[in-house]
């Protein structure tokens, strides 16, 4: 069985960009990508999930046909289909806008490969760590050995389990308010966010810088946020508290265009007329298939051991990515500690004379 010198699990900023900068060291990356609706982590990353990428740095909007034009020149036609239908059809986007997140994804997944990483779209489903070179299981494929490993799987938004959630997901459904709260589709509306930890307080709070008012949702009749959370939110002249409350149901036509409240005291109902609904209720990372191989910390994101450095528990072994990362969860801060795991890789191989 050849050995690999650096497997990248994960594909999403931080797996493409790790991809990139190792492909470019010669280290002739192999990628395992996940595969659509198998996969614990989502192929091509949250991102993949969103719409318009408006806070990542280089591109800024430009009309749709030049898009359209770049993704043709970029991808060969397998790839371009997967985004065609940005360009082409009823769903077609007119006019200028910046880059949509399937649209990056595709073109960073294609640059990866242009510099010669090899891609698999399969599970990575168990790691074997003790010992180099270390052991890999795909959920199909042959098992991989690996000199370094690079973990990207990323974490998911964790939503309600509605059908009318799932329905409207990037569609006035969010989990993200630093990503999609300055987007035309919530500027000057009603937005409701649902949660009462510091994550919902800290998305409540931030869409009150577009919102016309932001409805805080919370099942109880006092917040679980941080005492200067709760401040913030209880103080904030744009934030209005619904307690005693759940999310029963997303009202909309294309786009949402209100939500049904239910009081969790007696029962009773009432729709609000909001433009958007933002889910506060956390993340979940991608680590249940390393069964322990590395060190986690508390809410089971992967342990960083080195200050400044992408090292985990294992030597050998480095995290990139939304994995390692409950605090920004950014896909341009989870891109630069992709930059960063490739090169902490290809030190430690040199160091290791290989």
């Amino acid at each position: 069985m050849a050995i690999e010198n650096v497997v990248i699990i994960g594909s999403g900023p931080a797996g493409w960009t790790a991809a990139i900068y190792a492909a470019r060291a010669n280290l002739q990356p192999l990628v395992f990508e996940g595969n659509v609706g198998q996969a614990d982590f989502q192929p091509l990353g949250q991102l993949n999930l969103t719409t318009e990428a408006e806070n990542y740095p280089t591109w800024p909007a430009a009309d749709g046909e030049a898009l359209a034009a770049f993704s043709r020149s970029a991808l060969p036609p397998d790839r371009y289909a997967y985004i065609s239908h940005l360009y082409e059809g009823r769903d077609a986007h007119h006019g200028k806008r910046a880059a949509t997140g399937p649209e990056m994804m595709q073109w960073a997944r294609q640059q990866a490969v242009n510099f010669g990483t090899r891609v698999i779209t399969d599970d990575i489903i168990e790691v074997d760590f003790k010992k180099r070179p270390f052991n890999l299981k795909p959920r199909d494929g042959d098992p991989v050995q690996a000199r370094a490993v690079i973990i990207a799987t990323g974490a998911r938004a964790n939503y309600l389990p509605l059908p009318s959630v799932e329905r409207y997901k990037n569609k006035g459904v969010s989990a993200c308010a630093v990503c999609d709260g300055a987007l035309p589709l919530f500027k000057n509306k009603p937005l409701i966010v649902v949660g009462g930890g510091d994550s919902a307080v800290e998305e409540a709070t931030y869409l009150t810088k577009f919102a016309k008012v932001v409805y805080l949702v919370h099942r109880r009749d006092a917040l679980r946020a941080s005492k200067i959370m709760q401040e913030r939110a209880l103080s904030h002249p744009k934030i209005e508290m619904k307690w005693n409350r759940v999310l029963d149901e997303v009202l909309g036509d294309e786009f949402v265009t209100g939500a049904r409240l239910k009081s969790t005291v007696d029962g009773a109902t009432e729709e609000l007329p909001v433009g958007g609904v933002f889910m506060g209720i956390g993340h979940t990372p991608n680590t249940a298939f390393l069964k322990g191989a590395v060190e986690l910390e508390a809410n089971n994101y992967i342990k960083l051991t080195v200050p400044f450095r992408t090292n985990t528990s294992v030597e050998g072994v480095f995290a990139a990515g939304d994995v390692a990362d409950s605090y920004y969860r950014q896909a341009v801060t989870a891109a630069g500690t992709g930059c960063m795991a490739a090169l902490d890789a290809e030190r430690w191989l040199a160091e290791h004379g290989e």
